[in-house]
């Protein structure tokens, strides 16, 4: 940041537009690059950025961390996502592609594509580390928070942060393109 993160949530309490600014100037890229890694279409997500950083002027006053805005901007932009996923898929012309999709195929052949994908997924997971593989199932289908999880495990929460992490790259090698499939899960849950 050009200038101490706490006097620029201050100045921009104050109603600074160009605290404003420089949050968006350096926020912007990474909250793009964040964007891009789920959803693939640059003009929605300039779009989903530029909402994000009208949420925060709307919001401004309401800012009760005082030290930090990456986590509110990251989360906010996080809920964007989920919230245009939610979009596309309950649009019109996504019900059609679903409706046409089910008259060629099967719920014989959804079920076996699914339990295959299952499977897949399952000995992926079988090929981690035993600590990875416990991490990762208790946070991403479980849903156990990671506090949780280094409690139960024994564990710095930390420790649980970086292992989840390798898990989450090592599934990702050893899925290949299924991991696309597998992340929207995990990041919708």
């Amino acid at each position: 940041m050009p200038r101490d993160e706490r006097q620029l949530i201050a100045d921009l309490k104050n109603d600074s537009q160009r605290a404003l600014a420089e949050i968006y100037d350096h926020y912007a890229p990474r909250l793009y690059a964040f964007g891009m890694k789920y959803y693939k279409v640059p003009t929605n997500v300039e779009e989903l950025v530029e909402d994000t950083f009208v949420w925060l002027w709307n919001n401004r006053h309401d800012i009760r961390n005082e030290n930090s805005i990456k986590a509110i901007m990251f989360i906010r932009m996080r809920h964007y996502l989920i919230n245009n996923y939610r979009a596309i898929v309950n649009s019109p012309e996504y019900e059609s592609y679903v409706g046409y999709v089910e008259r060629l195929g099967t719920a014989d052949t959804d079920k076996l594509e699914y339990e295959d994908f299952l499977k897949q997924l399952h000995h992926a997971i079988s090929q981690l580390p035993e600590t990875q593989q416990q991490i990762i199932k208790m946070s991403k289908i479980e849903q156990i928070s990671n506090q949780e999880i280094a409690s139960v495990l024994n564990l710095k929460e930390q420790t649980v942060r970086n292992q989840l992490s390798s898990a989450l790259k090592n599934l990702k090698k050893i899925l290949g393109p299924l991991y696309i499939v597998c992340s929207i899960l995990f990041y919708v849950n």
